[in-house]
């Protein structure tokens, strides 16, 4: 399964899809990367006049990236419409704000896949190769 072919079985949408490329991946991890577009909704009041990106959406960016793009391609040709995909936990840490314009990098490792169930230590870099944020996400994937 092609990089594109991962990304189209992704369960989102614009506005709600983080994901522009996959760089590489395998059956360890994933790097992938996302611009932030100025114009998505929640830059006009996260913060007044001084726009950041909430971590809540830097959080959905590594999930989406780095669990669920890496569980589709595990999965290889199981995913259908019925597949279900759910965060069970995540554990991050904020170092950096990220602007809006900017382009980041998500960087995943597989921790464990078993029973459904895929645990990833994930970080996010800026376009300055600097970690913005780290952690760990966890996420469920049921055929």
């Amino acid at each position: 399964m092609n990089t594109a072919e991962i990304i189209s079985k992704l369960p989102y949408s614009k506005p709600f899809l983080f994901v522009d490329e996959l760089v590489s991946i395998n059956e360890n991890g994933v790097v992938g990367n996302y611009t932030f577009d100025a114009n998505l909704d929640f830059y006009k009041g996260h913060f007044k006049d001084n726009p950041v990106t909430p971590g809540v959406i830097l959080t959905e960016v590594m999930a989406q990236i780095g669990v669920v793009c890496l569980g589709i391609f595990l999965l290889n040709n199981k995913i259908n419409k019925n597949t279900l995909i759910a965060l069970t936990s995540n554990e991050i840490e904020f170092l950096k704000p990220v602007y809006p314009n900017e382009k980041v990098t998500v960087i995943s490792e597989k921790i464990y896949f078993r029973f459904g169930k895929l645990k990833c230590k994930v970080k996010m870099l800026n376009a300055k190769n600097e970690e913005v944020c780290s952690g760990t996400i966890a996420g469920i994937i049921k055929i």
